[in-house]
């Protein structure tokens, strides 16, 4: 209740206005399960009585899209995230979260100026030989300008908008607070862990606001590439760069959207096509650090066939481990090894309770599936597409780098087949799934696996002495303790504090009838209507105690 209280009052003013937007698309029954301020809720009742709903016939996963355009920056970037959980929402919900574009105006000029020169100590015409204060590209959270720097150099600057900082922190808040409402008022909501999911968005959106973190991120990915002619990555200038503007160079070319326009520039879509698929599937499966969004408009072609990438707000990582796994599953799917591919898939459930009986069944069927199709006829898309049917039929959650991957994967091999209708993402995919297998069994690496296991189990062993020592002095001195993680114990928890909170206000109810029903057999002290006061004041409260514990048993009935 305090929580509810102190994220009402600090953010009160956005709170009524996701809340009016929420209503405003015919989505107010959710604002009154999540217990809104009560103000809101009456307010939600009368609008819905008086003004008609203009998205009444429109299904609900577009009805939500609509809201989340009209909420702002913060919620689209995470309809956007969402878009990537194909493992939490059903076909319909993601082509909706997919639709989710910021539509924000661009600053006027005078604001720009004034901007620059609050973000870099001085101002445009100060800094640079060339500024142009009418925006080549506008975001939610940044904006890009060309300019020139003093030595000639080309740059494209991005500066953060000005109060998105603040915004963001509030809407965070909100959505932490609501992500708790969701799994206290809705048990099925649960198992999907919002709170979990909130706080990474949190932790990513933050890295997304520090245009620092992006130069840094641009700097990783120059180096992984420094000795590959096909792909460039910008420039950081970093005398210009700090957490509320990037000034990186400028990249002249192609956008990858523009395909009409590749012909008329002498480039090769085919050939294109091949470079991008060979670089991404380097960033996952060899470097483990990858650009996670390569849609056409992150990626540039210059004239000699060079690909650029860029926007680096959102990346993701893999480790060894992951991609061994990935490795495995495609050799599975490859060999029809039904044992092999239940393996890579359960290490992914994590502590997620599976029907292995079931799972095991239901991954017989989905190997049937691909029985007679080479791999390299494998559509990755809905290869990832089904996969994901099969994790979502068992409640079963992927892990957020593998939802990242599999997002990238398919926005790949998208942007493949628009270049060319006849690419396959597993042609390119083969080679180095084929150099991975054969690395993993080179010599050198059994060798230096074999060394690391020796350690591992020369430390085990040399500790073992002390562990056991430590062990009986606990047993000894009675400190030897179990401990047990017992699943759901929070949810049982709250409702066995609810109902002591009950029972012992139905005991105070109680002592208060008695109470005051002697106190009104003596005839002494304040009179209120001929009857003593305090005896009236005492049933007063158990009357009002009476109504509190009805509505709480009758609200929590309702609730079932």
């Amino acid at each position: 209740m305090l929580r509810e209280t102190l994220i009402a009052m600090r953010d009160l003013p956005r709170l009524k206005e996701i809340s009016g937007i929420l209503i405003h698309h015919g989505l107010g029954e959710f604002a009154q399960r999540l217990r809104l301020p009560r103000a809101m809720e009456i307010a939600g009742k009368w609008l819905n009585l008086s003004l008609p709903d203009p998205n009444a016939g429109l299904p609900t996963p577009v009805r939500v899209r609509l809201a989340i355009e009209e909420l702002g920056p913060t919620f689209i970037k995470l309809g956007q995230i969402l878009s990537t959980r194909v493992d939490m929402f059903p076909p319909e919900w993601i082509a909706e979260f997919e639709k989710l574009q910021s539509r924000v105006p661009p600053l006027p000029p005078e604001r720009v100026q004034q901007l620059v020169k609050a973000t870099l100590g001085a101002s445009a015409e100060t800094l640079f030989a060339e500024f142009d204060p009418v925006p080549i590209g506008s975001a939610s959270i940044a904006q890009v300008h060309r300019a020139t720097l003093r030595d000639g150099s080309q740059v494209a600057v991005k500066l953060r908008r000005p109060g998105i900082v603040d915004k963001i922190d509030a809407d965070l808040r909100i959505l932490s607070h609501l992500a708790y409402l969701l799994e206290l008022e809705f048990p099925d909501v649960r198992r999907f862990q919002p709170q979990e999911v909130v706080n990474q968005f949190s932790r990513s959106l933050r890295r997304e606001l520090d245009l620092a973190v992006e130069a840094r991120n641009m700097e990783r990915f120059a180096a992984d590439f420094a000795d590959d002619k096909t792909v460039t990555v910008p420039r950081v200038y970093w005398e210009f760069t700090n957490p509320a503007v990037n000034v990186q160079e400028y990249i002249a070319g192609l956008s990858a959207g523009d395909v009409s326009g590749l012909g008329a520039a002498g480039l090769d879509p085919v050939e294109l096509a091949r470079r991008g698929a060979d670089a991404v599937l380097k960033m996952i499966l060899i470097n483990g650090y990858f650009h996670a969004d390569p849609h056409p408009g992150n990626v540039i072609f210059q004239a000699d066939h060079t690909i650029c990438f860029v926007d680096f707000g959102m990346v993701g990582r893999i480790s060894h481990t992951r991609r061994d796994e990935i490795v495995d599953l495609l050799a599975a799917l490859s060999e029809r090894d039904e044992a092999a591919m239940t393996d890579v898939l359960m290490a992914w459930t994590g502590s997620t309770q599976v029907d292995e009986q079931r799972f095991s069944y239901d991954i017989s069927e989905f190997m049937f599936q691909y029985e007679h199709v080479a791999l390299k006829n494998v559509n990755i898309s809905q290869l990832v597409s089904d996969i994901m049917a099969l994790v979502r039929d068992h409640s079963i959650l992927l892990p957020p780098d593998l939802t990242l991957l599999f997002k990238a994967l398919v926005t790949l091999e998208g942007l493949g087949r628009q270049l060319n209708p006849e690419f396959m993402l597993v042609d390119h995919l083969a080679p180095f799934v084929r150099s991975l297998i054969l690395e993993r069994y080179h010599p050198a690496t059994l060798l230096k696996r074999g060394r690391q296991t020796v350690k591992e189990v020369a430390a085990m062993m040399a500790g073992l002495p002390r562990d056991l020592v430590r062990l009986g002095k606990d047993v000894r001195h009675g400190k030897f303790r179990i401990n047990l993680d017992l699943k759901r114990l929070d949810s049982f928890g709250r409702q066995l504090d609810t109902s002591a909170n009950r029972l012992t206000m139905g005991i105070v109810t109680g002592s208060l009838i008695i109470g005051s029903s002697i106190v009104m057999t003596v005839n002494a002290g304040p009179k209120l209507f001929g009857l003593p006061f305090l005896g009236f004041l005492g049933f007063l409260a158990a009357f009002i105690n009476s109504m509190w514990l009805i509505w709480s048993i009758w609200r929590a009935g309702k609730n079932f």
